[in-house]
């Protein structure tokens, strides 16, 4: 059975912009048009050559097939959150107008912080502001007492747009309580991330299932949310993630795979909301699994860890890394190195020796080390 989503660790407005490109329900003329949205940091994450030339391939690949088996693409994160509130208004006011102006009322809590809604989790934590809470849940569930009415306008037409603004709705609520959350530790707020992800993929599976019957998804994710938390200092110190949560609800049927690298080059900014720079990655240090994959000799392989000798092998605690959308090569050990069982952490690992950094679309990124002047155009 082939799979009938892509989850990626994207927004969903952004993602469900390109969904509709690869599944053929928009009149956009390429890939590139359909990433667009993709404008906060960090944009390079999706905006780059490998997810066009994904999103191209993918596009072809759902010309092929009926249009109830095209694959989706969707966003499983929770920071759109005005983006969010505009998707739903913006459905509301087309299908029901005095619904909208009910929404806009209740989402109006957030007007005295502008776009930043850091800044509103901040005065609502201390005491500063009121809570949003109650307005956004019961929007949630304004929406969700008339899914039937609204689903059932225009065929699956209508059953995905509802779909798409209830998920909206969804992350609007979820989004709140994250953003209060920033404020009482980080423990707190990555866990409720996280639980987020889980809970959008659950509704998702069930949403596709209706149309297209027993479906699966492929989740494209940075190791951190992927790798079961537990088996991990992760887990120790409290956090959950996404590869955990997927685990603990569909057990064997989740396969959980991480990637490993030694050396090479990465785009990634030093700090959040920064530029982006090409930066060369450090040999991985001793007494890590990168280091000990290195030592192999092989260029890149496949680790099967669910059994066997190899599983055995894997179980002690090592040090493992983490590069994301943040790198600082400068503290590495500090920054990006944790103790984890691999074997636990993961069902399978993919370790490529040597890897290069990812080109983005717009050449706007600085070059940390010395790169040919065409970079990244290529031109």
């Amino acid at each position: 059975m082939s799979s009938t989503a892509r989850a990626v660790e994207a927004d969903w407005p952004d993602a469900y912009r390109v969904n509709r490109w690869v599944r053929h329900l928009s009149s956009e003329a390429r890939a590139e048009m359909a990433l667009e949205g993709f404008t906060r940091f960090p944009r390079w994450m999706w905006r780059n050559r490998d997810v066009v030339d994904f999103l191209q391939w993918l596009h072809s690949h759902n010309a092929t097939l009926p249009p109830s088996r095209r694959v989706g693409f969707y966003g499983l994160d929770l920071y759109s959150l005005h983006a969010s509130i505009d998707a739903v208004l913006s459905y509301l006011r087309k299908i029901d107008p005095e619904a909208a102006e009910r929404a806009r009322y209740r989402y109006s809590c957030f007007e005295d912080f502008g776009e930043d809604p850091q800044a509103y989790g901040y005065a609502a934590r201390i005491g500063l502001s009121r809570s949003c809470e109650d307005d956004v849940v019961e929007q949630l569930l304004e929406l969700r007492r008339r899914a039937a009415t609204y689903a059932s306008r225009d065929g699956q037409i209508a059953a995905d747009e509802y779909f798409f603004a209830e998920q909206n709705a969804r992350l609007v609520r979820n989004a709140e309580e994250y953003y209060r959350s920033m404020f009482g530790g980080h423990v707190e707020s990555w866990n409720l991330r996280d639980s987020h992800m889980l809970e959008t993929l659950e509704a998702l599976l069930a949403h596709v299932r209706q149309t297209a019957g027993d479906t699966r998804a492929v989740i494209w994710a940075h190791n951190s949310h992927l790798g079961d938390a537990r088996a991990t200092e992760m887990g120790d110190m409290g956090e959950l993630n996404l590869g955990q949560l997927v685990r603990q609800t569909h057990g064997a049927e989740a396969f959980l795979v991480g990637f490993t690298t030694h050396t090479g080059t990465v785009t990634a900014a030093a700090n959040w909301d920064e530029p982006a720079e090409r930066k060369r990655v450090r040999p991985s240090i001793a007494g890590s699994y990168e280091r000990l994959f290195h030592e192999t000799g092989l260029s890149r392989f496949l680790l099967l860890l669910r059994e066997g000798p190899v599983r055995e092998a894997m179980r002690d605690a090592r040090l493992e890394r983490a590069i994301g959308v943040i790198y600082r090569p400068g503290s590495e050990r500090l920054s990006h190195y944790f103790r984890a069982r691999l074997s636990d952490q993961f069902d399978a690992v993919l370790h490529i020796d040597e890897t290069s950094a990812l080109e983005p679309l717009e050449r706007w990124a600085r070059d940390e080390i010395d790169l040919p002047e065409t970079y990244p155009s290529g031109i």
